[in-house]
């Protein structure tokens, strides 16, 4: 699924996340989103700073997600989404929150 989703999905940037997303049929009905997170271990070497940034990303997605959520049951559709982060430093909660809700309005956008 995740090289699927790298090979045709579609794909936009919204400092400090890159972001990839497409249209899928995923395995549960329950869950209309399927999401990934990475950070890169270049940028991160240490594991407890990559774990710290993904924790803070999924809960900011964790948060958020219901608008996503609604979008997507009012067309019937699923889809699978990636996060990469693409900063150098960590950034703090506030920042992540307020860049998840653009993301996230942005991909309601995109259905």
């Amino acid at each position: 699924m995740i090289e699927t989703l790298f090979r045709k999905g579609k794909a936009f940037s919204i400092f400090p996340y890159r972001v990839i997303f497409m249209p899928a049929t995923l395995t549960s009905d329950k869950y209309p989103v399927q999401a990934g997170f990475s950070v890169s271990s270049r940028k991160f070497p240490h594991a407890v700073d990559r774990n710290r940034i993904k924790r803070l990303g999924r809960e900011c997605y964790r948060l958020q997600k219901q608008g996503l959520y609604d979008a997507l049951a009012g067309k019937s559709t699923q889809m699978a989404v990636f996060f990469i982060y693409t900063d150098k430093k960590i950034a703090d909660f506030p920042t992540l929150r307020d860049k998840f809700s653009v993301i996230l309005e942005r991909l309601k956008k995109s259905i």
